[in-house]
């Protein structure tokens, strides 16, 4: 049923194998051209992305009209978006294709289901959407420690 097989599996290393198969059914996959737009600045969102393939592009608007920065991109086994689902705001940022990618998409009302019929397993799914947020919150922090 796992048609990306070994990729998906490396995305998803801190789950168990059967908690993987008892989850995928809630995932869906996704192909975007280079240059789609998966999302823009300040819409309300519902999913996260996990890149099986390509890169992301990740900017945000500043201060200037029309001007923008990268602040990252992505490529194979990692997420995108997984504030939008942990805390249901409006999206920070927008979101790119840089090249052509394959995404798993989770949508809120998905993991709000696993976490409800499998909780051991959606905390584990849990841990690791916090553990990428902390991850990249501690980059940042370190980003900005080395401007000064």
């Amino acid at each position: 049923m796992l048609s990306a097989g070994q990729e998906i599996s490396d995305l998803f290393y801190y789950l168990a194998e059967n908690d993987l198969e008892n989850m995928i059914s809630y995932f869906k996959f996704k192909n975007i051209a280079q240059g789609e737009t998966l999302w823009k600045e300040g819409e309300m969102s519902d999913q996260l992305a996990f890149i099986v393939g390509g890169k992301i592009k990740i900017t945000k608007e500043t201060e200037f009209k029309g001007r923008e920065v990268v602040v990252g991109v992505f490529g194979k086994g990692t997420l995108a978006g997984e504030l939008c689902i942990l805390d249901g705001q409006p999206r920070a940022t927008s979101a790119s294709a840089m090249e052509n990618s394959t995404l798993l998409l989770l949508s809120k009302d998905n993991f709000d289901k696993i976490l409800a019929e499998n909780p051991e397993a959606g905390m584990r799914l849990l841990k690791s959407l916090l553990l990428a947020a902390s991850t990249r919150l501690r980059q940042a922090i370190n980003r900005t420690a080395a401007m000064f």
